[in-house]
């Protein structure tokens, strides 16, 4: 993957990475509905996920992730490990080693963060983020975007009905997958209903509103400066950045809570645990 900038709501990068020619095992269950689906009859948050874990599953596959004792992956677990449950879904989260800032979250819970962009923001900050991605998954958002994905690409057909698997997806049709979950756009509201979501997520837990503000004062930051025409474009589906630290910052007004935000000091490593040494105490008797 090489996606330069921050998307705040890219929920959807899924399916761009199979090989040419794949096959996705999908239960009955799921591909019976995704073909009412295609007529728009129905399309449950299950048979989104069932269908986002293969593709999700491919792209761990094809990306160095962090492992278990990478100062990157014990960092995420110690701000967000704890937050796996959801109404209707069960998070699990990775780090992707890449010097690329990105974020993500697919149907099926899973959370993707690329370790540029823990680089560039503290914790509360990378919790504003990841809270919104996950309000897309809880809004139903991410359901949506797939349905409409296979509504308009047509990938189940009567030749599949007869099977619990697509067969053979071609390069053609890969490079359509890719185009159409990448130029996907989540709607104005749902955004600002994400970003809404990551808020209140934030109060709830006890933890600094103000750092959305500073999130967004971020990513507009970097608009201004050398990735400006990677940010503007990659941005172009999300309000602007200025206007949504606005928005975050008139929501802690609101409030009572705001208060200038100043990012802590972030630390992608291991902390080092100093070591302690005694001594022992000599004692004499007295003759």
């Amino acid at each position: 993957m090489n996606t330069k900038s921050l998307l705040l709501g890219v929920s959807l990068i899924l399916f761009g990475v199979f090989t040419s020619q794949a096959q996705i095992n999908f239960g009955e269950r799921a591909l019976g509905a995704v073909q009412k689906g295609m007529t728009g009859l129905t399309f449950s948050d299950a048979d989104a996920a069932a269908l986002s874990k293969p593709a999700v599953d491919k792209m761990d596959a094809e990306n160095k992730v962090a492992g278990p004792t990478d100062p990157y992956a014990i960092r995420l677990d110690r701000i967000f490990g704890k937050y796996t449950k959801g109404e209707f879904y069960t998070l699990n989260y990775k780090v992707y080693l890449t010097k690329d800032i990105n974020a993500f979250a697919t149907a099926d819970g899973s959370v993707r963060v690329f370790s540029g962009l823990m680089d560039v923001m503290d914790d509360n900050e990378l919790l504003a983020v990841i809270g919104h991605e996950i309000g897309h998954v809880n809004n139903h958002d991410s359901r949506d975007a797939m349905k409409a994905l296979y509504q308009k690409e047509a990938l189940i057909d009567a030749a599949a009905s007869q099977s619990n698997k697509v067969a053979a997806i071609t390069d053609s049709q890969l490079a359509k997958i890719g185009s159409a979950l990448i130029d996907s756009k989540h709607s104005r509201k749902q955004e600002s209903e994400a970003d809404l979501f990551a808020y209140d997520f934030m109060k709830k837990n006890g933890y600094n509103v103000n750092a959305e503000e500073s999130a967004f004062r971020i990513l507009a930051k970097m608009s201004e400066g050398a990735q400006s025409s990677i940010i503007d474009q990659m941005m172009s589906s999300h309000p602007d950045s200025k206007q949504r630290a606005d928005d975050a910052k008139a929501r802690a007004e609101k409030d009572g809570l705001y208060k200038p935000y100043v990012q802590q000091k972030i630390v992608n490593t291991v902390p080092v645990v100093k070591k302690t040494t005694t001594t022992k105490k000599t004692t004499t008797k007295k003759k």
